[in-house]
């Protein structure tokens, strides 16, 4: 360690000297100011920059425009290092280590791995920043969608691509959940939903005719924002991944009516399927409404009820659901709201039928990307977040699991 210590500063005293800027040539001594005037050469001034190897001094050009005196220092535009005190290598690693795990752990993995010190607040900021951008150029990206100025997916034609799509709540602060009203009446809220999608391919199956997903083949994406909002996200992941050009085009929730609308908005013509653990989890909830601890009864009643969905008669366990004869008024709620559920989502629960066309009818990737993507990163003991914060990290962490980090980083250099 010591040995690496002693390196760094050999390089940091190298990179300075890189980055020893000399007086601009006669002809370059003035450039233009945003304000419509030109801003003209004055002296040329250091500052510090913690980079890769170290801290290391750079002294560059500084411009001054005589009209509105915005003062301009070009090489930091240049170098990618504007309203910093790090470099892009620097900011890379923290997004990075923030990203993934609380700041603080953060701050611990850069000192021990890259020998920097950083404060927690700085691994906090630089994470929140870089993920602001890749969040803003996804919305750039979606304003084109909307415009239908989308690029042509080319390649061999997918043979299954899957849509999902869940919510999951993220502890926020109180400013952000004013005038919302929380999961018990009469109390304040104290999350926000995140909306997340997934979109993922299948290719073959394996002997039981059971649907295989392709290795690495998911990309997430999600935001805190409307489903009208997050409806245009998802329409634009499942573009950019081949929706066009898939043979079977296949959307999978819980049965929300919010996915619900999406899926027909978005995605006409796909086959859409209602999650078979979600709709079992509601006939095992009318279950122990009608028995009351009573374990026997409700396992028996839900032999007899779960044999109807799982064949996918819907039409018969609505009637069945419907010859019910109850007197309490909390039983009859539940089985007019769970009645309405499955004779709403009739067509989404036809099993056998998804199955032999050996496609997915389990929305567990969806439900393993809340709790990877979102919940072991944003939702641990004493977490709050402001909305902007949470999507800022949403994003960047969609970034970082889809490949596509590498990429952003590229994408900032070429411009």
């Amino acid at each position: 360690m010591g040995f690496r210590a002693a390196l760094h500063q050999a390089g940091a005293a190298a990179l300075t000297q890189l980055l020893q800027f000399g007086v601009p040539a006669a002809d370059q001594r003035s450039i233009p100011c945003p304000c419509g005037h030109q801003a003209h050469y004055r002296e040329l001034r250091s500052r510090r920059l913690l980079t890769a190897l170290g801290e290391v001094e750079l002294s560059r050009p500084y411009y001054l425009c005589p009209h509105c005196h915005q003062g301009q220092f070009p090489a930091d535009v240049e170098l990618d290092i504007e309203n910093t005190e790090f470099s892009p290598g620097v900011r890379r690693m923290l997004a990075l280590v923030g990203q993934d795990a609380p700041f603080d752990h953060g701050r611990e993995q850069v000192k021990l791995l890259a020998g920097l010190d950083v404060t927690t607040k700085s691994v906090e900021r630089t994470a929140e920043v870089i993920g602001e951008d890749i969040a803003q150029r996804e919305r750039k990206e979606i304003e084109k969608a909307i415009q239908l100025d989308l690029p042509v997916v080319v390649g061999k034609p997918i043979p299954a691509l899957y849509v999902e799509m869940d919510g999951t709540g993220v502890p926020v602060v109180k400013k952000d959940t004013v005038g919302r009203q929380g999961k018990t009446e009469g109390q304040p809220a104290h999350t926000r939903e995140v909306k997340l999608g997934c979109v993922f391919t299948q290719t073959t199956y394996d002997k039981e005719g059971f649907a295989i997903r392709d290795t690495n083949s998911t990309t997430y994406t999600g935001a805190i924002e409307t489903a009208e909002e997050f409806g245009k996200r998802i329409y634009l992941e499942a573009c950019q991944r081949g929706w066009s050009g898939a043979a079977k085009k296949v959307v999978l929730g819980d049965g929300a009516e919010w996915i619900r609308n999406l899926a027909e908005l978005h995605f006409p013509g796909a086959i859409q399927i209602v999650d078979l653990y979600h709709a079992r989890q509601h006939l095992w909830e009318l279950a122990r409404k009608l028995y009351l601890n009573d374990a026997v009864k409700q396992k028996a009643w839900m032999k007899k009820h779960q044999r109807l969905l799982d064949k996918g008669k819907i039409e018969k366990l609505v009637l069945t659901l419907r010859a019910i004869d109850a007197t309490n008024p909390e039983v009859i709620e539940k089985l007019r709201i769970e009645t309405n559920y499955f004779e709403r989502n009739a067509e989404r629960m036809r099993y056998p039928k998804f199955r032999r066309q050996h496609l997915f009818v389990g929305s567990g990737v969806i439900e393993a990307g809340c709790k990877t993507v979102i919940g072991s990163r944003l939702k641990q003991s004493g977490m709050f977040w402001t909305v902007r914060g949470a999507n800022a990290i949403v994003a960047l962490r969609c970034c970082q699991l889809n490949g596509q980090f590498e990429d952003y980083w590229e994408g900032r250099r070429a411009a």
